[in-house]
């Protein structure tokens, strides 16, 4: 630094005498700090471009990473898209399934409803006509009958000594007696007064005109059906129809009252069938009070069975005693015998005199 200063201060020097050399140096300078900035430019772009390719570099690994992940997400996602698609296939399969299943239920039942349509309106034809509603009685009731009692305990259509027939009788046992059934009951009336079509005043009509047929109908079952010494001291009047009989009980307690009086009871299907199942009841009581005098002679017959092995067995008891004291001597005598014979064998019987007598003479000789 001190060896060029001179220098550079003579250069000064010749500079400043000569302009034209002034004008080359300024421009040697010039070119020099072009290089030099030239030189600066391209190292910070070299780093500048380092420092870009690693972000670009950062950039594609984190894109890759994403990209990836991206790829996961949409297998996963369309693996969860088709499971529950395949779920919905499912449901929506089995939903119709069971549709097709609710409707062919729904077609059945418009069938039985079309069906249970034409019944009632053969019902409402069968009842609209008095013979036919009587048929119709006399099945349902000999069908309940049937079905609840044993053969022979009653009889359908029996004839009484009145020249009466009954639609059916009941042979129960005494005190109760045989009880007939009539299934014949009035309904024409009934269906008027019921007919909301009608005006009021006909209903009303129609209401006190069914009263007046239930009440004759009960008179001619007390009439025709209680007769003393063969029938017990009451009738059964059967009402095919649950409805009748509750509109009975429910807007006409007269007639109910009445027909207590002339010893009727009304019973509907379901009220016929408990006294059935009573009469079920009372017969197998019956049957069971026969039994018992069976079971009572089979008892009389036994006890004398058992007296006579009472005896013998006393007999053989007394035998067995006998001979277990028998038994008792002869071993007591054996005992006694044993001991005698033991005796004996021990016994040393005495020797004769002459057994004696040779054996001293035989020792009071002298050797020869």
């Amino acid at each position: 630094m001190q060896l060029g200063a001179p220098a550079l201060a003579q250069g000064t020097n010749l500079l400043a005498l000569d302009p034209a050399a002034l004008v080359l140096a300024c421009l040697i300078l010039l070119l020099i700090a072009l290089n030099v900035a030239s030189l600066v430019r391209s190292a910070g772009a070299s780093a500048e471009r380092r420092t870009v390719l690693s972000s670009l570099g950062r950039l594609d690994t984190r894109l890759d990473e994403q990209a990836r992940g991206q790829i996961d997400r949409e297998r996963a996602l369309r693996g969860e898209i088709g499971e529950r698609l395949s779920t919905g296939f499912e449901r929506a399969n089995r939903t119709q399934r069971e549709v097709v299943k609710r409707l062919a239920l729904i077609d059945k039942a418009q069938e039985r409803m079309a069906e249970l349509s034409s019944d009632m309106v053969s019902l409402r034809e069968i009842l609209s006509d008095r013979s036919a509603r009587g048929a119709f009685g006399e099945v349902q009731l000999g069908t309940l009958v049937a079905n609840t009692l044993p053969p022979g305990s009653f009889a359908m259509q029996h004839t009484l000594s009145n020249g009466k027939r009954a639609d059916c009788m009941l042979f129960l046992p005494e005190p109760t007696g045989n009880v007939a059934i009539d299934a014949k009951f009035p309904l024409s009336n009934f269906q008027r007064k019921a007919d909301a079509a009608r005006p009021g005043s006909e209903r009303a009509r129609a209401a006190r005109a069914f009263s007046r047929d239930v009440r004759k109908h009960i008179d001619d079952v007390a009439g025709k059906y209680i007769v003393a010494g063969e029938t017990c001291d009451g009738a059964v009047m059967f009402i095919p129809a649950e409805s009748v009989f509750a509109d009975i009980h429910a807007d006409h307690p007269e007639l109910v009252e009445h027909a207590q009086r002339k010893s009727v009871w009304l019973a509907s299907p379901t009220t016929l069938m408990a006294v059935l199942t009573t009469a079920l009841s009372v017969l197998k009581q019956a049957a069971t009070r026969r039994e018992v005098h069976a079971i009572r002679d089979h008892l009389g017959k036994l006890a004398k069975d058992f007296e006579r092995f009472e005896s013998r067995m006393r007999k053989l008891a007394t035998h067995i005693r006998q001979a277990g004291e028998d038994a008792a001597q002869v071993q007591t005598s054996s005992r006694k015998i044993a001991a005698r014979f033991r005796q004996i064998e021990k016994l040393e019987l005495p020797e004769s005199p002459a057994q004696q007598d040779g054996r001293g003479g035989t020792r009071g000789q002298m050797p020869t």
